[in-house]
């Protein structure tokens, strides 16, 4: 981590985040990795044990690997791990996802009852909209909305590339989208609600309530804001659905999608 994030340099623990979602109206989280490890996998899986409210995990483990298939099967009778992630934003390769052992193991997530979420930046998400038709029978969540770059404002044609693909990936229906990511990706706490709210537009078009869920990035999102303010901004966005809607985007499509209690 570079020094302006030097805020996250220091532990950040369940007991930290459960009166957060309480405060906020929330039941319970999934937890995302951060480290492409499998040691955080297996350390995630155990502070959700310990703590009901994390109803799941998106962990990480090697998709390219020769013993993918064993090492999915000792986590099999992990009930809390819901999906896995690998971190393709930082991958210097636009196509990274299509390379055939990355997709050898997404190959084999099915039949293990995972998920998995794309975390990709806009200039990846013409690869992530391949990849997701390929596999056209697993479930993809896209992560942060493939993190436009809202702090250039919506005039810059940067936005326009980054609408026509996100509306490209929905067109695919084992995908949906996470409406997270956002206070980062503006003006680090100069950011206005109003700056979202096109980029908000387009998900909600493109994908319908019916495939989007609220998300926090929690404790990335204190660089930027506050918990309560960054979820804040998803929450009165969404009171314009009818009130079966807003129950969907704010916990219900989570619960569907990684099949939680």
């Amino acid at each position: 981590m570079t020094e302006t994030m030097a805020g996250l340099k220091r532990d950040f623990l369940p007991a930290d985040l459960k009166p957060l979602l309480e405060s906020n109206g929330f039941d319970g989280c999934v937890a995302v990795q951060a480290r492409q490890s499998l040691e955080e996998t297996r350390w995630l899986l155990e502070l959700a044990a310990e703590n009901a409210f994390v109803r799941g995990v998106v962990g990480w483990v090697e998709l390219r690997g020769e013993d993918l298939p064993e090492v999915l099967a000792g986590l099999k009778n992990e009930r809390k791990l819901v999906g896995v992630r690998h971190i393709v934003q930082d991958e210097p390769d636009d196509e990274f996802v299509l390379r055939e052992d990355f997709k050898r193991g997404i190959g084999r997530l099915r039949e293990f009852g995972l998920t998995y979420d794309v975390l990709v930046v806009p200039r990846q998400l013409k690869a992530a909209t391949r990849l997701v038709r390929e596999f056209d029978e697993q479930a993809f969540v896209l992560d942060h909305m493939a993190k436009p770059a809202i702090a250039e404002g919506v005039m810059e044609g940067r936005m326009e590339i980054w609408a026509t693909d996100v509306r490209e990936l929905a067109r695919s229906g084992n995908a949906m989208c996470k409406l997270s990511g956002m206070v980062t990706e503006a003006k680090w706490k100069a950011w206005r609600e109003e700056d979202f709210w096109p980029y908000m537009d387009v998900v909600m078009e493109a994908f319908g309530a019916g495939r989007v869920m609220i998300g926090s990035d929690w404790p990335v999102c204190t660089l930027s804001g506050e918990y309560g303010e960054t979820v804040g901004v998803v929450k009165r966005y969404v009171e314009r659905l009818t009130e079966t809607e807003r129950a969907a985007v704010l916990g219900g499509n989570c619960a569907r999608f990684y099949g939680l209690d």
